[in-house]
């Protein structure tokens, strides 16, 4: 099969820190390409692939401050694309909603991952195009009010054969907190969780240029590299060696998260997370198993009187069951086959009715 995969252009693929996006699309691809398949990626120039690589912008845009406005290189990048789309069986984009006002100027078919959130301005724009097949990367993550056409749910995956098993956590003990430093993910909160509990908490994750204020105001005052610890981005190496040895990842997110890479690289690594229920964590960890769902900070610290009831190879074992690059893939290529399958049909019925 030939497929095209269109990846952001902010971060590399797979991203050198934190970037769930673009991890998620460089597993799919390589595993892609192991399969058999002809595959392009449509990247940053510094991605590292298999695949074949093509780019408008020769790295990152993050990395590059003299680009002003990154929506000129998506522009070019997706142009790129669909003036090729008869070079492909099928087109998977990564791109949001950016990608809809091509798809229906092409033959071939386009899959839409819905990596993000659903807003009052893009939802105009998704609605306009709510018959393109658009795959959730969790159930929870669907609106239904909107009516899209959702052909597939595929979880994101990891390969867990990238990531080294810890039994038992380092001792002296300290909780973990992986992700963007911002009101969302709910920093603040893993902070008043160890404050309250006494425990070392280790942070790592960027800081966005709208989290600014946020961690300048809310985070940094917490910060005194003893109990409360600012370890700066983590590469994939080190994200695994701070969730291994952690007791537990803290993921008290105040906002939908449409599925959390971070629960999976914590579980895979041995892990348990301790999650606020909100958005796809009840459909990711296995409460009480590989985690506890709770529903505010008094039951979070609740629940790490119960750590160590959760036995660790369990939570490695749930991401090698459900939430492997393995499963993903194939989540994907039944996705593909049923896509295109569609198109033939719709194609094939138009030229019945044409003669």
């Amino acid at each position: 099969m030939r497929i095209a995969q269109i990846a952001p252009l902010w971060e590399r693929v797979p991203p050198s820190t934190y970037g769930g996006t673009e991890l998620v699309v460089s597993l799919l691809t390589e595993e892609l390409v192991r399969r058999g398949h002809e595959v392009t990626l449509f990247a940053s120039g510094d991605s590292i692939t298999a695949a074949k690589l093509e780019s408008v912008h020769y790295k990152a845009l993050r990395l590059d401050a003299s680009v002003k406005e990154a929506a000129i290189y998506e522009m070019l990048q997706l142009s790129q694309v669909y003036e090729r789309a008869n070079e492909f069986d099928i087109i998977h984009s990564h791109m949001g909603c950016t990608a809809l006002p091509y798809t229906n100027l092409v033959k071939t078919p386009t899959v839409h991952t819905l990596h993000g959130i659903f807003t009052p301005d893009n939802e105009k724009l998704f609605t306009h195009a709510r018959k393109q097949p658009f795959v959730s990367i969790s159930h929870s993550q669907r609106e239904p009010r909107l009516n899209l056409n959702c052909v597939a749910t595929v979880y994101n995956g990891v390969d867990p054969d990238s990531y080294a098993f810890y039994p038992q956590p380092s001792d002296p003990p300290y909780l973990a907190f992986l992700g963007r430093l911002s009101p969302e993910k709910g920093t603040h909160l893993a902070i008043e969780i160890a404050q309250r509990t006494n425990s070392v908490l280790k942070i790592a994750g960027k800081i966005d240029a709208v989290d600014v204020e946020y961690y300048e105001t809310q985070i940094k005052p917490h910060i005194d590299g003893e109990q409360i610890q600012f370890l700066g981005e983590a590469n994939h190496m080190q994200k695994n060696v701070l969730m291994g040895n952690a007791i537990a990842t803290l993921f008290p997110i105040t906002w939908r998260e449409p599925f959390g890479l971070v629960m999976i690289e914590s579980m895979v690594s041995g892990t348990p997370v301790i999650a606020l229920e909100m958005g796809s964590t009840r459909e990711v960890i296995a409460d009480g198993k590989t985690g506890f769902l709770c529903h505010s900070v008094d039951e979070c610290i609740a629940a790490l009187g119960k750590i160590d009831s959760i036995d660790r190879h369990a939570c490695r074992q749930h991401v090698e069951d459900h939430f492997s690059v393995r499963r993903m893939a194939d989540g994907y290529e039944a996705v593909y086959q049923q896509v295109m399958a569609a198109r033939f049909a719709q194609n094939g019925h138009a030229l019945t009715s044409k003669f």
